[in-house]
């Protein structure tokens, strides 16, 4: 631990805000490792004066980044890109001491960082509008893009940096600037990062304040950022709970926003399904970072004919898991990111046993160091219930029956939530059936493989109470840009639109 924290340089205390320049005036904010529970780092965090210090160059910064080619901003993030290859090995490490995630995960965060910045700065020569044919003679009309102005990126535990990335990536090429809350678990993580970004910006003669930073408690600093009318977006992922408010406040002012909030997702096994890669995706989706992805698979909906199979195979899979320090070769899954995340799960695996569940497997605490540790739950439920209608941010996992395919469906479709699903199937028609109108009603919908680990090329998010932003691939760069309509007349005459006559 002490080797990776020395490779970034974080020791003593650290300031938590950057505009071009570090400082911080707020209180002292302390990071615990959930590994052992040790001190691993102290920040100063922005008071309300950095605040308006980082906003303030924000917009400096914009108004002169704005102008800059978008092919030159692609050799920025081209840069950017490059230097995380460098860190990632070292980065990956640091997510894994931080948040609990393991190593190979934490290594494959900073993977996804890399991936998306090699897609924008394609994106950087594709920011592509429109040609329209004119109903006026001698006219002609097209639609451009322009750079919005400052966004606001606020993002969780599960994945520090990786969201950052996808964000920025693509607001930075599309002439932004941008100001960073990250979670207030994970600050280190967003220390090292925007560091890599000013390296950059100075070796390139760029303002670093297009990527500013400002580390402080949400119902602090994170309102202030939400508040104020010259962030033209925020790109929020978090709880359904966080979402509300931030849609809420933003809306007020008729800001933009991009919400990525909980998941309740769901895998249909079907009798035709693929048993061992039904399987294989089901542990990896709801073990793989404690069940601490927005994307974690929550709930399993099986045939009747074979849950007993699928249940028996599960069992065995999830004893196999080992559970321990995330840095470690071979550990599959490590701690849940605090205690205050272990006590929820207890509570929420008692609700179940209340609402009339039965636990199959798992779901108690280990005595380990740091009290951060369980082991992973199955449990029969119905959809219905209270508890499985919610997202916990646990390792837990439902199975529920069903007995013909369109009551799978309205079981899948039947909660608040709605990111990632997937079915396992053999069977064309029920997989065609997923994924048509009728079917899943999730931003992410999959055949044959889970509902986590989606790769960057897609637009990522989802519906209902998920807040329906999409970040990252296809053509999610328009939400960072402001559409703009253009007529031009070249002719001697001014016909209007629609052949109305006046005057």
């Amino acid at each position: 631990m002490k080797d990776i924290l020395e490779k970034f340089n974080l020791t003593g205390e650290l300031p938590g805000t950057f505009n071009g320049e570090w400082f911080g005036n707020g209180k002292i904010l302390e990071v615990y490792t959930p590994i052992d529970g040790n001190l691993i780092g102290k920040v100063r965090q922005a008071s309300a004066d950095d605040f308006g210090r980082v906003i303030e160059a924000a917009q400096n910064a914009f108004l002169k980044w704005r102008s800059v080619p978008a092919p030159k901003r692609g050799e920025f993030i081209r840069r950017l890109g490059h230097s995380l290859r460098e860190h990632k090995k070292d980065l990956g490490a640091l997510v894994s001491l931080e948040m609990g995630k393991i190593r190979a995960e934490g290594e494959g965060e900073v993977q996804e960082m890399i991936d998306v910045c090699d897609f924008a700065v394609g994106i950087s020569r594709q920011l592509y509008g429109l040609t329209m044919k004119s109903e006026r003679p001698g006219h002609f009309m097209m639609e451009q893009w322009h750079p919005l102005g400052i966004v606001g990126i606020i993002t969780a535990f599960n994945f520090p940096v990786a969201v950052w990335a996808w964000n920025i990536a693509l607001s930075v090429v599309c002439g932004n600037a941008n100001i960073w809350k990250p979670s207030s678990q994970t600050p280190l993580t967003a220390i090292v990062c925007t560091k890599i970004a000013e390296t950059i910006c100075k070796e390139m003669d760029i303002d670093p304040a297009i990527l500013s930073l400002t580390i402080g408690r949400g119902s602090e600093v994170g309102e202030m950022l939400i508040k104020d009318n010259r962030v033209k977006l925020i790109s929020a992922t978090g709880s359904c709970k966080m979402g509300y408010r931030i849609g809420s406040v933003v809306g007020e002012r008729l800001g933009r926003t991009i919400l990525e909030l909980g998941g309740n997702n769901a895998i249909i096994v079907t009798p035709d399904a693929d048993m061992v890669m039904a399987i294989r995706a089901i542990l990896f989706g709801a073990v793989g970072t404690a069940g601490q992805r927005c994307t974690s698979t929550r709930r399993i909906i099986v045939h009747k004919s074979v849950k007993d199979n699928l249940v028996e195979r599960l069992v065995r899979a999830y004893g196999q898991v080992s559970i321990g320090d995330p840095l470690q070769p071979g550990t599959l899954m490590g701690p849940l990111v605090n205690t205050g995340a272990v006590d929820e799960m207890m509570v929420a695996i008692e609700r179940i046993k209340k609402e009339g569940g039965k636990i199959l497997f798992g779901g108690e605490k280990l005595d380990k160091p740091g009290g951060c540790y369980v082991t992973p739950c199955i449990a029969e439920a119905k959809n219905e219930y209270e508890i499985v209608q919610e997202e916990t941010f646990a390792p837990i996992l439902y199975i529920i029956e069903y007995e013909d395919f369109d009551e799978a469906l309205h079981y899948h479709n039947d909660v608040p939530q709605g990111l990632s699903s997937a079915i396992f199937t053999n069977n064309v028609r029920e997989a065609h059936k997923f994924l048509s109108e009728v079917g899943s009603d999730c931003g992410i919908a999959n055949v044959n493989i889970g509902t986590s680990g989606a790769e960057i090329g897609g637009a990522f998010g989802g519906e209902k109470e998920t807040g329906g932003g999409r970040e990252s691939g296809s053509d999610a760069w328009k939400a960072y840009m402001r559409r703009q309509t253009n007529t031009v007349n070249y002719s001697e005459e001014m016909p209007l639109a629609q052949g109305i006559k006046f005057g």
